[in-house]
């Protein structure tokens, strides 16, 4: 009976360590795969955004955007307009540094209408500004300021931004100064028809970096910091940040700037066609190779168009090489241009492509030039 009760408790004992044994085990598994799967996590979180990147621009995203904040805030104003009394605040909004001698950019819409303005620098230093000059049909003013030493904002180029690129918007929204935020390109060559004026330019870069009211006038810039674009206005029905964000773009904002500061006016160029979207009927009836580029309804008589050999049902795909998929875009080409420049366009007629070159353009006629 002794020995049967021996073999029993050595039995149990047995089983005791197998039971830890196997316990052990299949602890030291689940660790091991949640190991893994942590491990994978992680590779897939860092590298995911890399590969985007490369498709999108060819560089590396940082870790973070320390370094690129720190460039662009610097170099980001708060704009406070007050009402012609020079009391009360009416207005408010962003602007950029775009030259150490005090010359900023800002919307036309913070500006327009009000009395004296207040720039405030990074460093909490405030100026009294002027207007330079104000452009509408592209939302874009021009401001200068007594101060010297500044650090400006390098332009960079907005044909090379691709969707999918990462972004920064600065700005000050709800008066919060000096506001980073994040996101990515969205889209490109978007009109939202918030431009009422007969010439109005609509050709935003969308982003989903969060964009609130206070932002417009405010940079969006890549990840080297450079400008790509001037937040202006968003897609709201809260009249809050909704994930729709749009910039004006660069190049465009560039040309306008350049004539602001130049003439004080806009020097508006004109190609002379009424133009209508490409879609899958008019790109099968005109034997397209893809539902792209803007169909020619008329050319105005005495046209830069017209002179250059331009037809109705002609389809404009490219300026000067640059696609031109959409009206926005064929607009936004025409507008960085000034009246006695030559642009070459690229045609499709009867299924042909066709290049038309040194086509001089003519300026905006009877009209008073960027100011209304």
């Amino acid at each position: 009976m002794k020995k049967l009760g021996i073999a029993i408790a050595a039995t149990l004992l047995l089983n005791a360590i197998f039971t830890l044994f196997l316990f052990n085990g299949l602890k030291n598994s689940i660790r091991e795969e949640l190991a893994q799967q942590s491990s994978t996590a992680q590779f897939a979180s860092y590298n995911q955004p890399v590969a985007k990147a490369r498709l999108a621009g060819n560089f590396n995203v940082p870790e973070d955007f320390v370094e690129t904040a720190d460039i662009v805030t610097q170099a980001v104003v708060n704009i406070s307009v007050k009402s012609k009394s020079g009391y009360e605040p009416v207005a408010g909004g962003s602007g950029v540094v775009i030259s150490p001698d005090g010359y900023i950019i800002t919307n036309n819409h913070v500006v327009d209408g009000g009395g004296k303005i207040e720039v405030t620098l990074f460093n909490k230093s405030t100026y009294t500004a002027e207007i330079v000059g104000k452009d509408p049909n592209t939302d874009l003013a021009l401001l200068k300021i007594e101060a010297f030493g500044l650090r400006p904002l390098r332009y960079g180029n907005s044909d090379d931004v691709q969707v999918g690129e990462w972004v920064l918007a600065v700005g000050n929204p709800f008066n919060l100064n000096s506001t980073v935020t994040a996101g990515i390109i969205s889209a490109k060559g978007r009109n939202i028809n918030i431009l009422r004026s007969l010439y109005s330019i609509e050709s935003f870069i969308q982003t989903d970096a969060v964009v609130n009211p206070g932002n417009s006038g405010g940079a969006l810039v890549n990840m080297k910091g450079d400008l790509i674009g001037i937040n202006s206005a968003i897609m709201s029905e809260t009249g809050g940040y909704e994930g729709y964000s749009f910039a004006i773009p660069s190049n465009l904002v560039k040309k306008v700037i350049r004539d602001l500061k130049e003439f004080g006016t806009v020097q508006r160029a004109l190609l002379g066609v009424s133009i209508r979207e490409v879609n899958n009927e008019i790109a099968k009836d005109f034997r397209l190779p893809s539902v792209e580029g803007v169909l020619v309804t008329e050319v105005s008589s005495g046209s830069s168009a017209e002179a250059a050999g331009v037809r109705m049902n002609d389809v404009i795909v490219g300026v000067n090489g640059i696609k031109t998929n959409s009206i926005p875009e064929l607009q936004e080409q025409i507008a960085r241009f000034r009246p006695g420049d030559s642009v070459s366009i690229e045609i499709i007629r009867h299924g042909k492509k066709i290049s038309k070159n040194d086509i001089v353009l003519q300026g905006v006629k009877n009209e008073p030039l960027g100011k209304k």
